[in-house]
């Protein structure tokens, strides 16, 4: 005779679960991804921009110090190169911002440390935390007026380019925007844990 086995109500899908280590470790590298995606891209740019100015420079002194020359020995119409320097202050206008930003994002900034590395540890993330969300903001105000300020010059054209006015002072607007996204992601994120260490060891030598 057999005994029979004891009833059990089915579990309802989903019932006593949260998010595991797999969900969090997903959420984890997604974030990471998007981390890298909005990093990667404005250095692709700033790479592109660079190169641009760079060949912009080139041209403009082989134009200006080669063609000249033998447009005149040959007596024929100058080459008009006026373009060359608004090409290089508009490259350079982008490449400033954008690289700016990203010298937050990978905290390539000067800083001097003068007081801060002899508090204690918890009041120098306070005083970290505090100093990135000042960043952030003063990208939001950066962001805000290049905005309007793009608006309200995109009536008007460069004189050699006829570019819109309003794309160049968009730079402004982009480069505020990335310095409050990356000022925002150091604040949450926290110190890095080699400058905590680094700041240790100093204050411990007693620098």
């Amino acid at each position: 005779m057999t005994e029979a086995a004891p009833h059990r109500s089915p579990r309802p899908a989903g019932a006593g679960r949260g998010r595991g280590p797999r969900e969090r470790e997903g959420e984890g590298h997604a974030a990471a991804t998007v981390g890298s995606i909005l990093l990667f891209l404005p250095k692709i740019v700033v790479t592109a921009l660079l190169v641009l100015a760079i060949a912009d420079m080139l041209a403009g002194v082989f134009l200006r110090y080669i063609m000249v020359e033998i447009t005149d020995f040959l007596d024929l119409d100058p080459i008009n190169f006026f373009w060359v320097e608004e090409v290089g202050e508009f490259s350079l206008t982008w490449l400033t911002m954008i690289g700016a930003a990203i010298g937050i994002a990978d905290r390539i900034h000067f800083t001097l440390h003068v007081l801060t590395h002899h508090l204690p540890v918890p009041v120098q993330r306070v005083v970290y935390v505090i100093n990135h969300l000042l960043i952030a903001g003063f990208g939001g105000l950066a962001a805000w007026f290049g905005t309007r300020l793009a608006i309200s010059n995109s009536v008007l054209t460069s004189p050699a380019l006829q570019i819109n006015l309003g794309w160049v002072y968009a730079a402004v607007s982009v480069g505020g925007a990335l310095i409050a996204i990356y000022g925002l992601g150091l604040a949450l994120t926290g110190p890095n844990t080699a400058d905590a260490e680094e700041d240790t060891v100093a204050l411990a030598a007693g620098d």
